[in-house]
């Protein structure tokens, strides 16, 4: 059963003063806060207000910071290193992006790799907030700290999903891609193993390398892993992109694996473009906007189920929340609620 309607914006105040009344600076509350409810939004529910337990546990462990700034390892102007302290990802990232975006408008391309940064969600959400101004932005992430996902051919977990996305603008909305080098992801498997239920695929592998639906592989010993995208057949696809993604967010920042860390978090390179230095924005606007055009009016092999460009479904479903509010599984509202009572937080009104 899923909970009646939120109004997105009540939502977000709830968010707020969740991460406000952990002790969280304001400007950082705020941040996470709204990062979360757009990710609800865009219809990632995965990565949106139900990871609020998990990120207000982290306060209470003290391995998610509530305070402070993130140190510069490196600054060269295009290119920029920093240390995140293990404080809020998405706050890093927002401050990544401003910083960037700027300098991108000034040099064409800037890069910023941050390590120990705490986990920094969805992706898309993030990218968008550079599509949405006019820019190219490439995002990828990794966790040193987490093994889920065995290199082909191997039994042993090494890397994360390890998700990477790429935003850039279009006519009526930003085109949004954010995918990850396995087939499935570490929140959507723990979510179907709380339900109790199996994936409608074997997207997972045994400890013994056998393909499975069933997501406890992940939670008991011993374990098994995330299948890298192509799967049996052809993940060596996603071995590549599991190592490319891993080069840039842990080689470039200079922090990862190797230091064996213990705590969640995240290593992360941005990188932000802006086409006005290139060809020019009109140029890329004209060229991306008649691919997009060409790929929505292509011939569907179901006529009910028409070809869409990866941001459609995003911007419908950001509609659908403003008009219609947002609704949450009930496992996941009760571990919210739980946490509100705790903290002495009041919950929204229902719409």
């Amino acid at each position: 059963m899923d909970t009646p309607s939120f109004d997105t914006d009540r939502l977000t105040a709830f968010a707020v003063a969740l991460f406000a009344a952990a002790g969280m600076d304001q400007e950082k509350a705020a941040t996470v806060g709204r990062y979360l409810i757009l990710t609800d939004m865009l219809g990632r529910r995965t990565h949106g207000l139900a990871m609020a337990p998990l990120y207000l546990d982290e306060i209470r462990k003290g391995n998610l910071q509530v305070t402070g700034e993130p140190q510069v390892v490196r600054d060269t102007g295009s290119t920029v290193v920093w240390d995140g302290g293990y404080l809020p990802g998405h706050w890093l990232m927002d401050r990544a992006i401003e910083l960037a975006l700027p300098r991108a408008a000034e040099r064409g391309v800037v890069s910023v790799a941050i390590r120990k940064c705490h986990h920094i969600g969805c992706l898309a959400a993030l990218a968008k907030q550079a599509a949405d101004r006019g820019y190219v932005a490439l995002i990828f992430n990794s966790d040193p700290s987490v093994a889920r996902a065995a290199p082909y051919g191997g039994t042993e977990a090494i890397f994360t999903p390890n998700p990477f996305a790429i935003g850039y603008p279009g006519a009526e909305h930003p085109v949004l891609i954010d995918i990850s080098a396995s087939i499935t992801t570490t929140s959507m498997t723990r979510q179907k193993y709380t339900a109790g239920e199996q994936f409608e695929h074997p997207w997972l592998l045994d400890a013994q390398g056998v393909p499975t639906r069933d997501p406890a592989v992940l939670e008991h010993e011993p374990r098994g892993s995330l299948q890298l995208l192509g799967g049996q057949e052809y993940g060596h696809k996603g071995f590549g992109l599991a190592l490319m993604v891993e080069a840039l967010s842990q080689g470039l920042s200079g922090y990862g694996r190797q230091d064996a860390p213990k705590r969640w978090g995240g290593n992360v390179f941005l990188q932000v473009l802006d086409p006005e230095l290139f060809a020019g924005r009109a140029e890329f606007e004209r060229q991306m906007n008649h691919l997009s055009d060409r790929c929505r009016a292509n011939r569907p092999i179901r006529a009910d189920r028409p070809v869409r460009v990866p941001g459609d479904n995003a911007a419908r479903s950001i509609a659908d929340a403003r008009a219609n509010g947002v609704r949450y599984d009930a496992t996941t509202w009760r571990a919210i609620v739980g946490w509100a009572e705790r903290l002495q937080v009041g919950v929204p009104a229902v719409r």
